[in-house]
Parts: C-alpha cells; structure tokens; sequence
C-alpha cells in the first residue's frame, strides 16, 4: 500500500505577535488549523514564546502550546549572523531589550529554517519594523511574511502536494487519500 505524506515541509515560526488567543485572526486560525492536521509546523521561539506569555492568561496558555527554539547563538558563524540581522534591523545596536528580542527572534527563525511570520511593521506606528527590512534579511537567506501570506504560500504548496498525491494513488492503483482537497 502506498503511504502518502499530508505535510508539505514547511515550518513556520511566529512572531509573539501572531498569538490568536481569541481566534480572531483569520488567518492565523487557518494556519494553527493546518499545523494541527500536520500539514505544516508552527514553532517559535523561546524569546517570543515568554513575549507572547506576558499578560493575558489565554494568549500566555496559546503560546506554551508550541515547541520553542533556543537561541543559542554562540558559535562564531552564529554570533556573526545575529550581528548582521541587528544591524539590518536597527541600524546599529539594538537598543532596548525588545528589539534585542526581535533580533533572537529573526535569528532562530533564520538557524531553525523557519519562516517567520510576524506583524511588526505592518503598522503607521512602526512601518519599518522586521517585515519593512524583509528584503534585507532574505539577502541572509530569511524568510519573514505575514499571516495572510503564509496563507497564500501553504495553499499553493498544498495544490502541489495534493497533484503529486493524486498522479502517485494513480499509478500505484492506491486510493486518494480523504484529506486530498480538504486542505
């Protein structure tokens, strides 16, 4: 009998701001949905995950819910990278412990190859933030998006997947997997 694999490989790391304790992030409901049924994983990190477990009791129990990375940047390759990915973010030296955050943030996201999905910097108040230097951290080989265009992305990798399920249940004469189209 042939097997088939429902994961698309992809890994996803959230920023804490893309904790849905209320559910009512569209689309982060659709990827939580799609990392539940094992079509993606959903990550963060360690730092995030305590910045998403300050405060609202229902957004900290969310947040514990995933694996977290540890930073561990000690190498010197890895002390060199968290260098760059400050210096595309803040110019110079991250100044506060919340962009030294933002900083481990980007970085685990970059060692454990994830995409990281976030909102900073989608906003009047911070336009620049971590998505505004997104072409600059892929330039590192890091990958960040928002929620909606994790969405966009999952959903064609799911439209491959579910042809090359469909042509291989084909030729082995196997049936299609139930999940094939419900994605």
């Amino acid at each position: 009998m042939e097997a088939f694999d429902r994961n698309v490989c992809r890994t996803f790391h959230l920023d804490a701001n893309r904790i849905n304790s209320r559910e009512s992030l569209p689309n982060m409901n659709q990827l939580e949905k799609w990392h539940e049924n094992g079509v993606i994983q959903i990550q963060m990190s360690e730092i995030a995950q305590n910045e998403a477990a300050r405060g609202d009791q229902n957004r900290a129990s969310k947040a514990r819910n995933y694996i977290y990375t540890i930073t561990m940047g000690n190498t010197p390759g890895e002390t060199q990278m968290m260098q760059k990915i400050e210096n595309i973010l803040f110019l110079e030296n991250a100044a506060t412990t919340s962009e030294r955050n933002d900083v481990e943030i980007v970085f685990n996201a970059y060692k454990y190859g994830s995409i990281l999905v976030t909102n900073d910097g989608a906003s009047k108040s911070q336009p620049n933030g971590i998505l505004g230097k997104r072409e600059e951290l892929a330039k590192l080989g890091i990958e960040v998006m928002t929620d909606t265009q994790a969405v966009a992305v999952v959903r064609k990798l799911i439209a491959e997947r579910d042809r090359r399920v469909i042509q291989r249940a084909r030729r082995a004469g196997a049936p299609i997997p139930t999940w094939v189209g419900q994605d």
